[in-house]
């Protein structure tokens, strides 16, 4: 079967090249959808409130689950915390300073600190502080993922009942049976341990 004429002869042009458009188009879609890098970080369920130099830090932290190599990795951590102003609530945001914002290589998990000191919007805050204040830590990591050759981004974020007041992290990594590597053991990723927090911080 062929066209006959100017009109079918059109006709079927116009098929033929929305058909290999719309292939054209699908394709691009399903290899943008599947080819497009991530960063694969596992970031902790909670975060804790620990003591940290003789005072307290807030901390959680993270850890890559694949072995995509992550270099150049900056974190960005912020803060909204709920007031009440004239009857009427509202949300302060703040940048919270951390004691290492940047690393070169992320092989390990990386232990983000937020020191808690006249700077930051949590000092003076008490346990109950804490647990009755609409608190939202909100981060934003990026990295440069060598395997894709492009720079990966993930988020994750915080609430109140999601910070554990006076505890501490525990090692997720130990070496080998053979003491020749170490091993990164992702399941304890969230597990800590009670903290006692110097007094200066219960007394604020």
């Amino acid at each position: 079967m062929a066209p006959v004429g100017f009109m079918a002869s059109l006709v079927a042009t116009f098929e033929a090249f929305l058909g290999l458009l719309t292939f054209a188009i699908a394709t691009g879609l399903f290899y943008g959808r599947f080819s497009r890098p991530r960063a694969y970080l596992k970031f902790s369920d909670i975060a804790v409130i620990s003591p940290f130099k003789g005072g307290s830090a807030l901390m959680f932290r993270l850890a890559p689950f694949k072995n995509n190599a992550l270099t150049d990795a900056d974190v960005i951590v912020s803060a909204a915390i709920e007031v009440i102003e004239n009857s009427v609530p509202k949300s302060n945001f703040y940048t919270l300073k951390t004691q290492l914002n940047k690393i070169n290589t992320l092989a390990l998990n990386w232990t983000v600190v937020h020191k808690i000191d006249e700077e930051s919007p949590f000092y003076g805050f008490s346990e109950e502080d804490f647990k009755n204040t609409d608190i939202e830590i909100i981060v934003h990591l990026r990295a440069f993922d060598e395997v894709f050759s492009n720079t990966v981004v993930q988020r994750c974020s915080y609430i109140s009942k999601e910070i554990i007041y006076g505890a501490k992290f525990t090692p997720m990594y130990y070496p080998d049976k053979e003491n020749l590597s170490t091993v990164l053991d992702l399941d304890k990723i969230n597990d800590y341990q009670k903290a006692d927090l110097p007094m200066m911080m219960e007394e604020k």
